[in-house]
């Protein structure tokens, strides 16, 4: 069993319950808080459907996705539901060629990437799904820098500290002059884009001289091993992995804040929470399948969140995204 399946298996003994309740005649669902309700089964009982629902992009809601497609599953096991991982400029690629049916998405989607799908006759629906606490991560052993302020942070990402700022020293001088091992995401991650821009003030403005992945494990794997390493990935990551790497707490001018479903929730992680997308196609959203995915990523959606250390949606913003799921199915 994977770490993934361990932390879903309180979702999937819900879902069951859940799925129970309904083939009994009962109408139980669960709610934002992981409780049951009274309403209608995102699926009809007994409705076998079949077919794929192609899904790539964020490999930061990739986790997401994919509780959520291994729990659809044991509704409607006839209907596949792979997630790739090619980040979220990768997937909109793949999702504005008409590759996909979903693109998984760490930021916004750009204009020259609505241009691509209209091109091609593609029209979709921006919809929030959780919200993520980024975070920066060093090994273990690593006990000097336990919160960085931004100033500090830009100064070590920054295009000019590409050559220049080499050891922890540079950075501080109350620091080790320990060579500084840097890991991130790759230029197609919608992360970078995300920290890149909060962090040095330009989306894409980055030093080069770093190790970069779409896969966070490869981040993870280079942090870990290197005294001197630092590198930054969603929260859920380093929830994964939290025997082996720390946290750094983040100070934007307020004191040093821990990243944590909380801080995030509460608007006090700054400037590194922040919202995380799914886009589905409207044609797609059309095929009974995609329907029923869609139906039951929203009905679920916070006991996913926080199973998979998501920051979970409120009230208002779990109401919008099945009102738009909603519209979505109903569009012309």
């Amino acid at each position: 069993m994977t770490s993934g399946q361990r932390r879903l298996s309180a979702v999937a003994t819900a879902a069951l319950v859940v799925s129970l309740a309904a083939a009994c005649g009962g109408d139980a669902k669960p709610s934002s808080d992981g409780s049951t309700s009274s309403a209608a089964p995102a699926t009809e009982a007994g409705a076998a459907l079949s077919g794929e629902v192609k899904i790539d992009g964020s490999s930061t809601v990739a986790p997401l996705t994919q509780a959520a497609s291994e729990l659809f599953g044991e509704e409607q096991p006839q209907v596949k539901v792979p997630v790739g991982t090619s980040g979220t400029g990768g997937g909109f690629e793949k999702f504005c060629a008409g590759e996909t049916d979903i693109s998984n998405a760490s930021r916004a989607i750009k204009d020259e990437e609505k241009a691509a799908c209209e091109a091609k006759g593609i029209t979709f629906t921006e919809l929030t799904v959780a919200t993520d606490a980024l975070t920066v991560v060093v090994p273990k052993e690593n006990d000097w820098a336990t919160c960085l302020t931004t100033d500090q942070l830009k100064k070590i990402w920054e295009p000019a500290a590409e050559g220049k700022i080499k050891t922890w020293k540079d950075v501080d001088a109350k620091f080790p002059a320990e060579a500084l091992k840097l890991y991130g995401p790759g230029t197609d991650s919608g992360t970078f884009d995300y920290f890149t821009d909060e962090i040095n003030g330009e989306e894409g403005a980055s030093r080069k001289d770093y190790s970069p992945s779409e896969n966070d494990n490869d981040i993870v794997t280079g942090v870990s091993g290197a005294k001197g390493g630092l590198g930054y990935f969603g929260f859920t990551y380093f929830e994964e992995n939290a025997d082996k790497l720390k946290a750094v707490e983040i100070d934007s001018g307020s004191g040093c804040v821990a990243p944590s479903v909380e801080a995030a929730q509460g608007g006090k992680y700054t400037p590194l929470s922040r919202p995380l997308f799914i886009y589905p196609s409207t044609a797609a959203a059309k095929r009974p399948e995609v329907a029923a995915f869609l139906d039951y990523y929203a009905s679920n959606i916070n006991a996913i969140a926080k199973d998979a250390k998501f920051v979970p949606l409120n009230a208002e913003q779990e109401a919008k995204l099945k009102a738009d799921i909603t519209s979505l199915k109903s569009a012309g």
